[in-house]
């Protein structure tokens, strides 16, 4: 037996919940759960970390993140 085509309408619909959630196993079982927010594939607090300025840093009490020795970061 063949399995029917999907229609545009069920394709956009599996493409649009493959983006928003992810797949997990938790007790042997699967489970979708949402995925968590990234900005250009890189978790939040990573870009962040990567491009925020010590002063937007402060204005946030994002204070764990500021860095202040420059030989620190890397």
């Amino acid at each position: 037996m063949a399995r029917r085509k999907m229609t545009p309408a069920k394709k956009r619909e599996k493409k649009k919940r493959h983006e928003a959630f992810m797949t997990i196993f938790i007790n042997g079982k699967q489970k979708r759960v949402k995925r968590p927010p990234t900005i250009d594939g890189i978790d939040i607090e990573d870009f962040i970390e990567r491009n925020a300025d010590p002063i937007w840093l402060h204005q946030n009490e994002m204070w764990e993140y500021i860095v202040t020795d420059p030989l620190e970061k890397e």
